[in-house]
């Protein structure tokens, strides 16, 4: 078993005084896994192992005077150590406590659907037990009538929380909160409830900034005075850590590395998914998810010599499908477009670059300006000797005009906006796979290099997508959207007799 790499120190009295073993004995009589997983099938028993035991005890650990002893405890695991199940747990033991009367306990996180993990997980786990007929379960609340303890979802984008009074906040993925603005809210309410309220934090690593404010994340904050306490800096035995994190200097691609950062490493997952996610996850996201270890905001996007590695004699036939890429701009930025073939049974996606403008910055003066007409034509006459065009994804931002000539005239013309996070995320970690995993081969082209070598991944709590590393910089990344554009038009959907079925 891996210990945590920060642990904040608990006294085995306040332990042995606690309900650590209330908990862990109520696991062994209700508690089932809601979820089909290496644990085991749905609707089985769920098992604690010994680590869980031990953190459970320390987490309800009690004071000389019967109250709980930590007012906010913060626990740090990578995915797929049971995070969601333990949670789920610990709300349906506070539910069903019957030494607490109208007892208010929360399952919250960043949004709805995120909040509702844990629920559902918790409201499964009663409906498989005998628990159930001591309660009423109501679409986002559970209720015990002999208690009128209650269980609630909250999240961080709903409209009020005020008039709150809770006994029991389970944050679920606290690095997502956008602010700190609900965890100060919750456990500034807990205040009416003294030393029989709680608030419990099950979270991964993640970026160490906010990304509204800049200022570090209230995560980030949590889990560096935690480590204080754990290095004895700070006396506070109302906080509680327990942290599991690979070394910071730890290659990622070392199974010690994974058995460092993940006490459930080859037991509650197995050992064969990390040598999967590990060729296919870009470095700063398997470092935060599956490392535990806290990343900035941008990192470089591919591993070194990765791109070069897909070099090749490509050339597109009148003959193939495929799709363009645009990217635009107009005055100080490049403009691209990019052309990727269709997948079929005999051949990957073949990807050229078409045609890139870009100012030299060299000229002193701001009067370049990308001419409109002449990328306009430039599809035109490609779209001309290339007839099979499936479609041309462009970014319509200041190109609406040439998108609507070119529409009409019957070309192909589809919006793809850059500025939609839920279309540059999931491409993004398309590419990425694509690339790790050489699904395609690219003609070499010294500026689609450059641009794709250019790119940075911005990693927030929705995710991560490329960028350039300052909205100043002055390397381009155009070229690598164009690409990134028409490699995800591409692959998406179902072929059939060479005509793609797109989900737009």
């Amino acid at each position: 078993m891996t210990s945590p790499a920060w642990l904040t120190p608990v006294p085995e009295e306040s332990i042995a005084r606690g309900d650590g073993d209330f908990v862990a004995r109520f696991a062994d009589a209700f508690a089932t896994i809601t979820k089909d997983s290496i644990a085991g099938p749905s609707g089985s028993k769920m098992v604690l192992r010994d680590w869980q035991k031990e953190l459970l005890g320390q987490v309800f650990a009690r004071d000389e005077d019967g109250g709980l002893r930590h007012r906010i405890s913060l626990l740090g695991l990578p995915r797929k150590q049971g995070k969601s199940a333990l949670g789920s747990l610990i709300c349906a033991f506070a539910l069903v406590d019957l030494k607490t009367q109208g007892a208010e306990i929360y399952s919250v996180a960043a949004d709805r659907n995120q909040a509702r993990i844990v629920f559902e997980d918790t409201k499964r786990m009663i409906q498989n037990s005998e628990l159930a007929e001591h309660v009423k379960i109501y679409r986002d609340s559970i209720m015990v009538p002999a208690t009128n303890n209650v269980y609630r979802v909250l999240s961080a984008d709903a409209p009020r929380h005020e008039g709150l009074s809770p006994t029991l906040v389970l944050f679920d993925e606290l690095h997502a909160q956008p602010n700190r603005k609900l965890f100060d809210v919750m456990s500034l309410a807990q205040g009416a409830r003294g030393k029989q309220a709680t608030l419990i934090a099950i979270t991964t690593a993640g970026v160490k900034t906010e990304s509204q404010t800049g200022k570090d994340s209230i995560a980030y904050t949590l889990y560096n005075y935690g480590k204080k306490i754990a290095k004895k800096e700070v006396e506070d035995e109302t906080f509680f850590m327990a942290w599991w994190e690979a070394p910071a200097e730890a290659d990622h691609h070392l199974e010690s590395t994974w058995q460092a950062a993940n006490p459930g490493f080859d037991d509650i997952v197995a050992k064969s998914d990390f040598e999967s996610a590990v060729k296919r996850t870009p470095e700063a996201e398997f470092r935060t998810k599956r490392c535990n270890q806290w990343v900035s905001s941008q990192q470089a996007w591919l591993p070194t010599g990765l791109w070069d590695e897909l070099n090749g004699d490509v050339e597109i036939s009148p003959d193939e499908d495929y799709v363009l890429g645009f990217d635009g701009s107009y005055a100080n930025d490049s403009t691209a477009i990019c052309a990727v073939t269709l997948p079929t049974d005999d051949s990957p996606p073949k990807v050229k670059l078409i045609k890139v403008w870009e100012k030299d910055f060299d000229r002193d003066d701001d009067s370049w300006r990308v001419s409109i007409d002449d990328v306009k034509q430039t599809i035109i006459r490609y779209v001309q000797e290339f007839p099979k065009c499936r479609e041309i994804a462009c970014d319509p931002f200041r190109w609406a005009s040439m998108m609507q000539e070119l529409d009409e005239m019957d070309l192909p013309i589809v919006e793809y906006k850059t500025n939609l996070l839920n279309l540059m995320i999931p491409a993004t970690q398309k590419v990425f796979e694509a690339v790790t995993e050489k699904q395609f081969m690219h003609d070499g082209n010294p500026i689609l290099s450059r641009h794709i070598n250019n790119c940075v991944i911005k990693m927030d709590h929705r995710g991560q997508r490329v960028t350039k590393e300052s909205s100043n910089s002055r390397k381009k990344i155009d070229a690598a959207i164009a690409f990134i554009i028409a490699y995800d038009r591409a692959t998406t959907g179902r072929i059939d007799d060479g005509v793609p079925e797109f989900f737009f």
